[in-house]
């Protein structure tokens, strides 16, 4: 995670933001602060994960498509770098809290520029028909940004958009560049944020590109528009997906003779929703047999409640898999813990990160008495 922090930083330069919706606890807030990037926290509670890391403010960018009044206030009392401004109504909330602090905060426009990004539904967000930012091609944007312009409340220093997540093709955020180029040029603000999205390769027959090609395309593409506006991004699931792997214990191997075998392990959908929610491929292995011929068909489901709690819909492992058994998943460093559950009241996992050989827990695993902390 500490070299795709860096490979950001070099990418996009100061100012490239950490999207801590991919994967945010305190010790990956200030991994990534360490390593020269700010983070892009979208809800209150994502803000105050930063600040209990010990955060400054001044290193925070706050997001959110529907913040509430006590969710900005409090990015105002922290002194956030900026706020991505998402609708009219945000604006008119930030008129109100002027009105109470004084206070002026910087802010970015997020706009929505009608882009394919060609990656699942859920997670495409930049195209006309999107809950997120104002739309270019029917006017919005340019009312927003009438609006923001000619109020003390705010103070406005550039666009944002953000086309979706898991995108492959970079040509999707060259298309996007354009689209912004021609919007925002005229009006000579002095940031623009291409936000994040890079896809990562979660099997082996992917092919996604680097942070580094992802930013050389990105800047390309700025300096073909004549973009004179600082440029910055927010990777997220770039900087965290490959770094983790998650290892569940065998507990249950069915045999279904013409059909498939069945691998039931002691997590599922409450520590990693995405196979579940997008159809999301994973690969998985045994770490006690990395170098054997992996000749055995599985499928690997949890221990909940419903038939589609799967985790890899078609794996391969050594045929002397047996019950007791450690199976691992790669690829599992972004949102699989950031959207992690308690369904059918399960623990949630430990999280450990390794640094030279030294591992450490920096989340820990949830016992019976969690579940229960918060009853009355």
């Amino acid at each position: 995670m500490r070299a795709r922090c860096r490979e950001a930083v070099e990418a996009f330069g100061e100012g490239v933001a950490y999207a801590g919706k991919a994967f945010l606890c305190a010790a990956m807030s200030r991994l990534a602060v360490e390593e020269g990037m700010n983070i892009d926290v979208a809800t209150g509670g994502e803000l105050y994960m930063a600040l209990h890391a010990g955060i400054d403010g001044s290193r925070l960018i706050m997001h959110g498509n529907n913040k509430s009044e006590q969710e900005l206030r409090m990015a105002i009392e922290a002194g956030v770098s900026r706020i991505i401004v998402d609708s009219f109504d945000e604006l008119d909330r930030l008129e109100i809290l002027h009105q109470e602090t004084g206070i002026s905060p910087k802010i970015l426009l997020r706009i929505t520029p009608g882009v394919e990004a060609h990656t699942h539904e859920f997670i495409s967000t930049g195209q006309d028909d999107s809950k997120f930012g104002f739309t270019v091609s029917t006017g919005i944007a340019t009312k927003a940004i009438e609006k923001a312009a000619h109020t003390e409340a705010v103070e406005l220093v550039g666009i944002h958009a953000h086309i979706g997540s898991q995108v492959f093709k970079v040509d999707s955020f060259v298309k996007a560049v354009e689209v912004m180029a021609e919007f925002s040029n005229p009006l000579n603000l002095p940031e623009l944020s291409i936000g994040g999205g890079l896809g990562v390769s979660y099997l082996e027959e992917d092919n996604a590109p680097s942070i580094t090609e992802w930013g050389e395309a990105v800047k390309s593409a700025c300096s073909q528009s004549n973009i004179k506006a600082k440029v910055t991004a927010e990777p997220g699931r770039a900087i965290a997906a490959s770094a983790a792997v998650t290892l569940y214990r065998v507990g249950t191997i069915k045999h279904l003779e013409g059909l498939r075998t069945y691998v039931a392990v002691d997590g599922g959908m409450s520590d990693n929703p995405r196979p579940v929610l997008y159809g999301s491929g994973y690969e998985t292995f045994l770490p006690r047999s990395t170098n054997a011929v992996r000749d055995q068909s599985i499928r690997v489901v949890g221990k909940h409640c419903e038939s589609g709690d799967l985790l890899v819909r078609e794996g391969w492992v050594p045929s002397d898999m047996t019950v007791g058994d450690v199976i691992a998943t790669p690829v599992t460093g972004a949102y699989g813990h950031s959207m992690g559950s308690n369904y059918n009241q399960i623990l949630r996992p430990s999280v450990i990160f390794v640094k030279e050989g030294e591992a450490k827990e920096v989340v820990a695993r949830e016992t019976f008495a969690d579940l229960v902390r918060r009853e009355r």
